[in-house]
């Protein structure tokens, strides 16, 4: 593949993508939503981010893995409890990794 068809492609990948995120933004002052909407939709970086991370936390090798040889699994534990203790963003992914890779080169 050339450099000029490379660029080609990375900016009709451009066009289209701001093309379609500008056509909804542009028109997004004129739609109004119901309250209830608005609500749930506060909770989709949360449950976009947990259909993410499940399956890597819970199947690090294709299968099903709930054992405490599990790094990611104990990662994510930690990080679950830190999050919930604490409520402090840095501090949780800081401890989540930490554990991660102690366990990681532990095990």
């Amino acid at each position: 593949m050339s450099v000029t068809q490379s660029l080609v492609i990375i900016l009709g990948m451009f066009v289209v993508t701001f093309g379609v995120r500008f056509v909804l933004l542009a028109r997004a002052h004129k739609v109004t939503m119901p309250d209830y909407v608005e609500r749930a939709l506060k909770y989709m970086p949360v449950a976009v981010l947990t259909a993410i991370i499940t399956p890597m936390v819970l199947m690090p090798s294709g299968e099903m893995d709930v054992s405490l040889d599990n790094p990611w699994l104990l990662g994510a534990l930690a990080a679950f409890a830190v999050g919930i203790y604490r409520q402090h963003q840095l501090l949780t992914i800081v401890i989540g990794v930490l554990v991660f890779f102690v366990a990681r080169y532990a095990l």
